[in-house]
């Protein structure tokens, strides 16, 4: 199965305004796209979701929501914290993008409760200051994100398998840590709107590399700003986008947790290079296996693999794929080279 991601549920739920927003006016060129995967013996997914802080609204126009009023770095902006109305809005907003992704022909459908993007912000001890029913307890902050899921299974009820990505860790001092996170996994598996759960960690506000390790690609990244921007960040990056040692499937032994406890299907995502690694994470009870960089790198790596077990990815995490996403996401090592003489 290959995963569509990022998918926005409505125009101020995007990260720059140049996803696609899952809507009625989206659904045949969505339809083309997963008739295609389908004819290839694949199954589609979508990663749906709302960025709500982080957001840049320079490029969606909108304000970026966020449980409380809290400076975005990304944006260098407050957020607009969230009255009981975008609450609401929003929920049904995460039902009709679900609803447009079934008629777009996906088999699946990933909640997107990682990464400190909206529902994530809403879990986070950090993002999340707010003293009403939304906010203050494990259970307050979780009320949202579980809302969110249970008006999605409403709306499709059986017609797709419905999963959630979860962080386990937002990897930042005062963020939703593992105690907490398996607590939400435990409230989202009682609810049974769920049929599969993923396990990450990291923000993509305050901490993006502790969810993809290994370098971090600084000087990539300033070279997609603007001139004046470009010193400013140079400065300061090394505050939020740490380095981290890669090792395979580094996720896997918080995971392992969440596994044994949990009764519900678990994913295992995280630097996965090889099929070895694969096969041992399904015999101890993960699910499924999720790639993504390394079928960056080499889309047909599935295939090789078939053919030879002994096959390893070519990725090597430096992670200069991550500045690409403004400009077309791709494997800068393995991209073709254009000769000028």
């Amino acid at each position: 199965m290959t995963t569509v991601a990022y998918c926005a549920v409505s125009p101020d739920g995007g990260t720059d305004g140049r996803q696609i927003v899952m809507a009625d006016d989206a659904v045949p060129g969505l339809r083309k796209l997963t008739d295609a995967i389908h004819a290839e013996g694949a199954a589609a997914c979508a990663q749906i979701g709302h960025a709500g802080p982080v957001a840049n609204p320079s490029g969606t126009r909108h304000s970026a929501l966020a449980p409380s009023r809290v400076l975005a770095p990304i944006a260098m902006r407050f957020t607009r914290a969230m009255s009981e109305d975008d609450i609401a809005r929003v929920t049904q907003d995460f039902a009709r993008a679900c609803e447009a992704a079934v008629s777009g022909g996906f088999d699946a459908l990933e909640l997107h409760l990682g990464h400190n993007y909206l529902l994530s912000a809403f879990l986070s001890p950090k993002l999340n200051k707010r003293r009403d029913r939304w906010g203050g307890s494990i259970e307050n902050r979780a009320r949202f994100p579980r809302q969110v899921v249970r008006a999605v299974r409403d709306a499709v009820r059986d017609r797709v398998a419905v999963t959630a990505k979860l962080n386990m860790s937002d990897g930042v001092r005062g963020g939703l840590g593992p105690e907490e996170s398996l607590a939400v996994a435990q409230m989202l598996e009682s609810d049974g709107a769920l049929d599969a759960l993923t396990l990450t960690g990291g923000s993509s506000l305050l901490n993006p590399m502790y969810l993809f390790r290994g370098d971090a690609p600084i000087a990539e990244m300033a070279a997609t700003m603007p001139r004046l921007m470009r010193v400013g960040f140079r400065l300061t990056a090394r505050r939020f986008m740490k380095s981290y040692p890669f090792e395979e499937a580094y996720f896997r032994p918080e995971a392992r947790r969440f596994k044994d406890t949990l009764r519900m299907p678990v994913i295992l995502l995280g630097g996965i290079n090889r099929l070895e690694t694969i096969r041992d994470a399904l015999d101890e009870g993960f699910a499924f296996v999720a790639m993504a960089r390394a079928l960056l790198c080499e889309p047909d790596l599935i295939n090789k693999m078939r053919a030879d077990a002994s096959t390893q990815a070519q990725c090597i995490h430096c992670n200069k794929c991550m500045p690409t996403i403004y400009r077309g996401t791709r494997c800068v090592i393995t991209e073709p080279t254009v000769s000028t003489a």
